[in-house]
């Protein structure tokens, strides 16, 4: 059963994600305006929030930079009515793990919920650490070493790293990665990529994922 936080200024919409996600098996918090929302997502941290954007005094999207920047372990699935390219592209480059816009089929949000659900929990138990050259990724920690130094990495660089370095010395395309860390099965012209990417060569301090021109990127074990 996972934790899950509603946050939507319209109660028939929540009260209909509510009663489609107790049916599905979750534990759901829900919450009608952003600073409500904010204060119960910093509290108790949930395994997921499903957020609106549009909502009166603290926004969505204030919302969402608050938390990621404070708990980035917490999953965002934004919901909400902007559903264009540009809206998409500006809340996954904040952090979000999902979007979907609205009206939205209620089976489609269920398989976003489990698909992230299971994106945050798959692989911890046999394979708690994975060990690349000199990377080593703790995948109940979400903390990754390497020279000595030792850092939590933020929900989306995690499952980036994790991908990667289960595929070390192989080339992974963007389409791949957009499809199976950020779960989009089109391209949303978005460089969220090449951006988690860059986010990760700074922690790292070093070269080991390589560029390869017009495909995608490479993660070296030696």
């Amino acid at each position: 059963m996972a934790q899950i936080l509603v946050i939507d200024d319209e109660p028939e919409v929540v009260r209909f994600v509510e009663r489609a996600l107790v049916g599905d098996g979750h534990d759901v918090a829900t919450a009608y305006d952003g600073a409500v929302g904010l204060g119960l997502a910093l509290n108790e941290p949930p395994d997921l929030v499903v957020l609106d954007l549009v909502m009166p005094g603290v926004d969505g999207r204030k919302v969402l930079r608050a938390l990621h920047g404070a708990r980035p372990d917490v999953g965002v699935l934004v919901l909400s009515a902007e559903s264009d390219v540009g809206a998409r592209v500006e809340v996954l480059e904040a952090g979000a793990v999902d979007f979907l816009g609205k009206p939205f089929a209620i089976r489609e949000l269920l398989a976003r919920v489990r698909a992230r659900i299971a994106a945050s929990t798959h692989g911890v138990g046999h394979d708690d650490v994975l060990r690349v050259g000199q990377v080593v990724l703790d995948l109940q920690t979400r903390e990754l070493r390497i020279d000595g130094r030792a850092m939590a990495l933020p929900e989306r660089e995690f499952l980036l790293m994790r991908y990667l370095m289960r595929r070390a010395d192989r080339v992974c395309s963007r389409e791949e990665l957009l499809a199976e860390v950020w779960g989009y099965a089109f391209d949303p012209a978005t460089n969220v990529v090449d951006v988690c990417v860059a986010r990760l060569r700074h922690r790292l301090r070093s070269d080991v994922i390589r560029t390869v021109r017009n495909v995608g990127y490479q993660l070296q074990s030696g």
